[in-house]
């Protein structure tokens, strides 16, 4: 019987317990709402919010007409608290996968309006780095990098950037208070070459000179 609160996450970890235990396997029905409250003692309400939640883990599958459904037994964990939860290493690398080949498409499919935004944003990122605060500097280094990926015009990789802007800007502010230097805020020119690269049209040295500045900084504040 579940008595403590919050109900909900309660009666998911329940169902789930029971799931890792085998009482329901991979593929099984579960019982019906009404049978599932009476088991876990909550109301019909509670179960089918549990279900939800872990429908959203990947754990249940609710099915038209048809029934809840057992598709894995071990929760799908959120790309959100992945991200939360990322090293700084883990997360350069992250960047370094998918801003290389950004630049590397962005060099091939770059339109003129690209090429102003690029440039627009590249200034707007040396005048953060020598005058304006670290969060304003933070967000105008995003944006520039934000300009790369979407002269990629390829939609996953739009997405995976946005996805990783949170933990990035989280990451960044832990980097520059680690980076007593300022080295940071000094790589315009590494900048400036990502974007003659692309304006270029010349792939392979987009996606080196972007591969080369995410790799410095990663290896500049975590050596080894």
């Amino acid at each position: 019987m579940i008595r403590r609160h919050p109900l909900v996450e309660q009666a998911a970890e329940e169902i789930l317990r029971r799931v890792g235990a085998g009482e329901w396997a991979v593929g099984q029905k579960l019982p019906g709402e009404t049978t599932l409250a009476v088991q876990l003692g909550v109301g019909r309400s509670t179960v089918r919010e549990a279900v939800r939640e872990l429908a959203g883990r990947r754990v249940l599958e609710s099915r038209q007409g048809a029934g809840v459904f057992v598709v894995g037994t071990q929760p799908v964990e959120d790309w959100d608290q992945v991200l939360r939860r990322a090293a700084i290493g883990d997360v350069l690398e992250g960047r370094l996968a998918i801003e290389t080949e950004a630049a590397r498409l962005a060099a091939s499919r770059r339109t003129a309006g690209d090429l102003r935004a690029l440039q627009r944003t590249l200034v707007a990122r040396a005048r953060a780095a020598d005058e304006l605060a670290d969060e304003e500097y933070i967000e105008a280094d995003l944006a520039f990098h934000r300009a790369v990926v979407t002269a990629a015009h390829n939609a996953v990789l739009g997405e995976l950037f946005d996805s990783f802007v949170p933990r990035v800007r989280r990451a960044m502010v832990d980097m520059l208070k680690l980076d007593a230097k300022a080295q940071q805020r000094g790589d315009q020119a590494e900048h400036a070459a990502i974007v003659e690269a692309i304006r270029e049209k010349d792939p392979e040295l987009a996606a080196a000179v972007s591969r080369s500045h995410l790799a410095g900084v990663r290896s500049g504040l975590l050596p080894g």
